[in-house]
């Protein structure tokens, strides 16, 4: 875990400030540091970012106003030590982290000590919830990002197979002349596996069994939100959904640039998506 190990206290009256740093001296591994001016107190948090603030001012208000102008976005918890008169006046922002005890209180015993252990306590374990939850969400974000790439690789492996077929077969093509007719017509049968073998069809099936099981239902909510979109719209669905880039639709489609751009163009206004919206950000958001 990570943080500045230090405490702010703020307060203008000599005798209570004393308290209050005797009383820190018994919160372990934290630093304390202090100031007797509000505007002091804010230059320094400023400067150190502490873990906490801790005030006790004649004008407590002023100070709790000062501090959230600038701690609000850091989210640095403050602990208002306050006089009986002001108890039920004080008021903050619903999104500011304020805590308060009575001063009587916080400069007796381990009264204080007590209270700041267990605000640092509770902003530690937020802190190791956040982490934990950052790592989690890191894994997640990696895991497709993987699911996505091993998609993209076997799109681009069937689509090298299909090619390398489809020269095997002109090859043997070029042999017919040069064989007996019995070897020809045994040419001729491996001519017709190949092309069986390399249909667009046969390699669209072979390509949704893998893409249904990285991505489950996408396929039928599609369908239900787009009747209307053709098998080659669906397919360019697919691509998009797995994150692939224009070069690489070109690549796998075999067509040039313009055409998988033109093509974008009308599956947008197909589907009735606004020119405002991304079309990739929409695709990616069914059945996500």
């Amino acid at each position: 875990m990570v943080h500045n190990e230090s405490i702010l206290a703020g307060c203008d009256e000599t005798s209570i400030l004393t308290s209050v740093v005797r009383s820190l001296n018994n919160v372990s591994n934290y630093n304390c540091i202090t100031a007797t001016r509000i505007s002091d107190l804010v230059n320094i948090a400023k400067s150190i970012r502490p873990s906490l603030i801790i005030l006790s001012f004649r004008n407590n208000q002023l100070a709790i106003d000062h501090v959230l102008l600038f701690s609000k976005e850091l989210n640095i918890p403050i602990l208002c030590l306050t006089k009986k008169a002001e108890r039920d006046s004080l008021y903050w922002s619903s999104k500011s982290i304020v805590f308060t005890q009575p001063i009587e209180n916080a400069i007796k015993s381990n009264y204080l000590a007590i209270r700041v252990r267990s605000i640092l306590l509770l902003l530690e374990r937020s802190i190791i919830k956040n982490e934990r939850q950052s790592f989690a969400d890191q894994a997640i974000n990696k895991h497709f990002r993987n699911r996505d790439k091993n998609l993209s690789r076997y799109v681009m492996e069937l689509d090298q197979k299909r090619v390398a077929l489809n020269k095997v077969k002109d090859q043997i093509k070029d042999l017919y002349s040069f064989v007996s007719e019995p070897i020809r017509y045994k040419l001729i049968s491996i001519v017709s596996y190949i092309k069986v073998s390399t249909k667009d069809e046969k390699h669209w099936e072979d390509f949704k069994i893998y893409f249904e099981n990285t991505s489950p239902n996408f396929l039928n909510c599609l369908s239900q939100k787009h009747p209307e979109l053709s098998p080659k719209d669906i397919k360019y669905c697919c691509y998009l959904k797995m994150n692939m880039s224009n070069n690489d639709i070109c690549h796998v489609l075999g067509i040039n640039l313009e055409s998988v751009r033109t093509h974008k163009y009308r599956l947008k206004k197909r589907m009735e998506i606004s020119k405002s919206q991304n079309l990739q950000v929409y695709i990616k958001s069914i059945a996500s």
